[in-house]
């Protein structure tokens, strides 16, 4: 696949925007995967290789939220059991049938975080001291993260408004911290999901990593502005791409 100066120019700007909406909330690539499909990519191609640039954003990511103490690291283990066993499903699904099914869920999902966050913000925003709690200690939030998983690994748009729902509102963490873990989960399941769709030969590695500089560069960003803002930004910022991901979901 030969990409010219354009092609190039409109991945990597897209990928610059969508590591900051996925590094803060999710949803990037609802801007990625249109990127992606426009510039020829049927939706199976397009989705595989943008799991290239979600990868390397989730290692850049990752790697700032543990550099500025924001990584609960003890935590990362029993979460990520949940959304790798739901990753791994997700993807082979993702690989051998069409996409269509879980937009639905997708969509159903993001609307109700949208009105949690507004009407009753402390669930999805824990006042500083809450106590956090591990997915043994509630269920239900170890069963949001392995259907994350499922979902993450099958089409990954939006998946971020999931995690975030079983972290901040199902484990009572900061959203600073839950975008922390989101990021570790989200890196962890696209690991797997990367190793299927190369079997698959569904991924097309030059577009990939050009989509990949952009995603890091914005993560990079984020991270920074994360770690230094108030939680209401964060959260209103939350909010507001909420909105936008449901209209990009309705597109996609």
């Amino acid at each position: 696949m030969e990409l010219d100066l354009t092609a190039i120019l409109l991945l990597s700007s897209t990928g610059f925007v969508a590591g900051i909406i996925n590094t803060l909330a999710g949803g990037g690539s609802n801007l990625t995967l249109p990127a992606l499909m426009m510039l020829g990519l049927p939706a199976d191609i397009a989705n595989g290789t943008n799991r290239v640039a979600v990868l390397m954003q989730g290692i850049v990511g990752v790697a700032g939220f543990d550099r500025h103490n924001s990584l609960d690291r003890p935590a990362v283990i029993p979460i990520l059991i949940p959304t790798i066993i739901g990753g791994i499903a997700g993807a082979l699904a993702a690989a051998l049938l069409p996409n269509l099914y879980l937009k639905p869920v997708l969509l159903l999902s993001i609307l109700i975080m949208s009105a949690v966050i507004l009407l009753r913000p402390s669930v999805m925003a824990p006042e500083p001291g809450t106590p956090t709690l591990s997915p043994r200690d509630n269920r239900a939030a170890w069963w949001g993260l392995f259907g994350a998983g499922i979902y993450g690994g099958f089409v990954q748009a939006g998946v971020g408004f999931m995690l975030l729902a079983a972290l901040a509102g199902g484990l009572r963490y900061d959203l600073v911290r839950a975008n922390a873990l989101k990021m570790a989960s989200v890196m962890a399941f696209t690991v797997v999901s990367v190793a299927v769709f190369v079997v698959f030969d569904q991924v097309r590695w030059v577009p990939g990593l050009i989509l990949a500089a952009g995603t890091m560069a914005g993560a990079h960003l984020a991270v920074k502005f994360a770690v230094k803002a108030s939680p209401a930004t964060i959260k209103w910022f939350l909010f507001v791409m909420t909105l936008f991901a449901v209209a990009g979901g309705f597109l996609l």
